[in-house]
């Protein structure tokens, strides 16, 4: 049956406004339609294998231009991981050495990651795979950033510690990180509060369940601290749950720290600096 360019475009709508030539044809769009598509209708071809629409997104457009795949921090915000503030914009690709030359866009601010695959895709995607962007973030982040993302990967993705320290790393960076993974973290962002308080020495246990529900986590016996995420507070159910909660503990003689999203991203010191007055008062102590 003849296919139309109308039903082209509404094949690559569907298919995120961008696809590899050899995906178009083998879903039943010939060369004679795919060309005059290009020539006449809204698309553009790049690097004469992606047909990609306007609509498409500037990342993947960015790996296709490059003769890349979208990895790092960049594969982390697509794939709904944590990511600090200041890897929101920059678009980081995976370069497979030997590929090529990549062609990026004049004043394009993104890093090109140029490695040996640790895990396999699909020769028409766009994106790396999770082990890949996890490589390039132990390499791309200092260490507490790239576990905080390493631990919300593990979570999103239900990645097993075990797993993660089975894989075949091909940096140190990432095999540590791989080892310091506990896959307990509730958001990832936990911890950005954990590695500097083991580091103090401090008994830190994670995902305890007091009263009936589990909290982020208990330094010593005593001492319960929460971590409000990012999109905390959009429910106000939830938020009249943790206040209750928190009361609940309370009168089971526990003191609670509840910190903000923005409290431990932007303002580390000030949060450092309660929690050890807290200790230094023996709060965390058992009565």
């Amino acid at each position: 049956m003849q296919r139309s360019g109308a039903e082209l475009y509404d094949w690559l709508v569907s298919h995120g406004s961008i696809a590899h030539r050899d995906e178009v044809r083998q879903a039943g769009f010939g060369t004679s339609l795919l060309r005059s598509f290009v020539r006449d209708g809204p698309a553009e071809m790049i690097r004469r294998a992606w047909v990609a629409l306007p609509a498409a997104a500037p990342d993947l457009v960015a790996a296709a231009r490059a003769g890349g795949r979208v990895s790092c921090t960049t594969l982390a915000r697509r794939r709904a991981w944590w990511i600090p503030a200041s890897a929101l914009g920059a678009v980081h690709l995976h370069m497979t050495p030997g590929s090529g030359s990549a062609r990026t866009p004049a004043g394009w601010d993104g890093a090109l990651h140029w490695t040996k695959p640790v895990a396999p895709v699909p020769l028409g995607s766009l994106l790396a795979s999770i082990e890949d962007a996890l490589a390039h973030i132990a390499v791309c982040e200092p260490f507490d950033t790239a576990l905080v993302l390493w631990e919300s990967a593990a979570r999103v993705e239900r990645l097993a510690a075990e797993y993660l320290r089975s894989v075949r790393w091909g940096t140190r960076a990432a095999r540590e990180l791989a080892q310091a993974v506990g896959g307990l973290s509730d958001s990832g962002l936990e911890t950005l509060v954990v590695v500097p308080l083991r580091r103090w020495g401090l008994q830190v246990r994670q995902q305890v369940t007091l009263a009936g529900r589990p909290v982020d986590l208990v330094i010593g016996d005593r001492l319960v601290v929460q971590i409000d995420g990012y999109e905390f507070h959009s429910d106000s159910a939830q938020r009249t749950r943790d206040i209750a909660h928190d009361a609940e503990l309370r009168l089971r003689g526990y003191t609670v720290l509840r910190f903000s999203y923005a409290q431990v991203v932007h303002d580390w010191p000030a949060v450092a600096a309660v929690i050890r007055r807290a200790v230094a008062a023996g709060l965390h102590l058992a009565r």
